[in-house]
């Protein structure tokens, strides 16, 4: 999450107006994230989140996302829906962004999950993988491994302001990733993007999945890869904690039982997301307005996470 574009008071009051959640008493910006503008909506009849779909998010893509989250709730997975105002419409437009007001979910995102909170997520990750089993609508990952050589290809020789060489060192993981990537494991649709900032906890208990705005059709295996590099290692990338990316995984196949193809493809599918990570955050960390109130993400960070995946099976 992060803030883009700043609505006035005036023209959330009118946003309101459209649906019966109450009269707009403060509403505060989320910084956190890079892809869209939210903030935390409070009513005289409770609390939301609103969000505003910067140019990231194609509007072609909501419905999509909407369906998504509207199916995974019916099956009882806690994430939040998009709220539909008085006609029924559950996108609107606001400050001249498409707009959704969403339920808000009560819990807090964990920044150094225990080997307990970790098993719960993973297998929350599970759960959601078993419930989209029956998902029939597709969307293309705008981010997966057929875009990486032109996402680095965007980011061009300024990469190598982030540190000396850095674009000939991407370039070359990057081939042997490419070279050795899995082509025939199952694919469905996935979240792609399960940092412990988009996982709600109360205490060991999962209260929420959010975000789901990098949703796609993907690897299903490489759902797990990408919470795995998240959630097993410290900020910097540099201390990788195995209790932790242990239990992700076994909390992970109390739900949805891992293939033995699937669990041989996870260090190559890791390293996949390191690789996506750290580009993006690299073209972010580049091309971030000056006054956007949005945290730039270290690509760094997953510089070191890939090294580690390198030099080790970290799945073993």
């Amino acid at each position: 999450m992060a803030v883009y574009t700043q609505v006035s008071a005036e023209a959330l009051t009118r946003f309101l107006e459209r649906y019966d959640h109450g009269a707009l008493v403060s509403a505060k910006g989320i910084a956190e994230g890079v892809q869209n503008s939210n903030y935390l909506v409070d009513t005289d009849a409770g609390r939301f989140i609103l969000t505003l779909y910067e140019e990231r998010t194609e509007t072609a893509d909501l419905p999509f996302f909407l369906a998504l989250l509207d199916h995974l709730a019916a099956d009882g997975n806690p994430v939040p829906r998009a709220l539909p105002d008085r006609g029924g419409a559950a996108i609107q437009a606001l400050e001249g962004r498409p707009a959704c007001l969403i339920e808000f979910l009560n819990g807090v995102s964990v920044s150094h999950p225990t080997p307990a909170q970790a098993h719960a997520a993973g297998a929350a990750l599970g759960q959601l993988h078993a419930s989209l089993a029956g998902f029939a609508q597709t969307r293309a990952n705008p981010l997966g491994a057929d875009r990486w050589r032109t996402m680095l290809a965007q980011c061009g020789r300024a990469i190598d302001v982030i540190e000396a060489g850095f674009h000939d060192r991407v370039a070359e993981a990057l081939d042997a990733v490419l070279a050795a990537w899995p082509r025939d494991l199952p694919v469905a649709a996935i979240h792609s993007d399960l940092f412990p900032d988009n996982v709600l906890m109360l205490g060991d208990r999962v209260t929420g999945l959010i975000d789901f705005y990098f949703a796609c059709t993907d690897i299903r295996a490489y759902d797990l890869a990408v919470m795995h590099t998240a959630w097993a290692f410290d900020a910097r990338g540099d201390g990788y904690d195995a209790a932790v990316g242990n239990a992700l995984v076994a909390g992970y196949e109390t739900r949805f039982p891992l293939s033995y193809a699937e669990r041989a493809a996870l260090p190559v599918l890791a390293q996949g997301a390191c690789l996506r990570f750290l580009l993006t955050r690299a073209w972010d960390w580049l091309n971030t307005p000056a006054d956007a109130l949005v945290t730039r993400k270290d690509p760094l960070a997953y510089w070191r996470r890939l090294r580690s995946y390198q030099s080790r099976n970290l799945f073993a």
